[in-house]
């Protein structure tokens, strides 16, 4: 399944954004979807993750509290909510299944910065 992000833009901190994830062709329901950075000269990390076995989500300690995952199924689409954004929340963000596929996609880019 190929999934796409957008969403992303350029934020002060303490902003908020809020990214969407969408898929063609398939339905996003039949998968759990995380929601993944890469941030400039680090390796990617998993930022946040929903699982569709049980509805629990998964995030990050640096993103506990201020990101939410969710899905929309009748949107066919996964959202991630940003808030209270921090320069280091700086980062192409990613969506994919959970465990990932090969494809990644372009991803969003997400700049925090006053």
């Amino acid at each position: 399944v190929q999934l796409q992000a957008s969403g992303g833009g350029s934020v002060p901190p303490g902003g908020s954004l809020r990214l969407s994830c969408a898929a063609s062709g398939s339905t996003l329901a039949d998968y759990n979807i995380g929601w993944f950075r890469r941030a400039p000269g680090k390796e990617r990390e998993g930022v946040s993750c929903n699982s569709i076995h049980d509805g629990t989500t998964y995030y990050a300690d640096s993103v506990k509290g201020r990101f939410t995952i969710s899905r929309d199924k009748a949107e066919n689409t996964v959202y991630l909510q940003m808030n209270s954004l921090k320069p280091e929340d700086t980062a192409v963000y990613y969506c994919n299944t959970y465990p990932p596929g090969s494809y990644w996609g372009q991803g969003t880019q997400v700049t925090v910065s006053s």
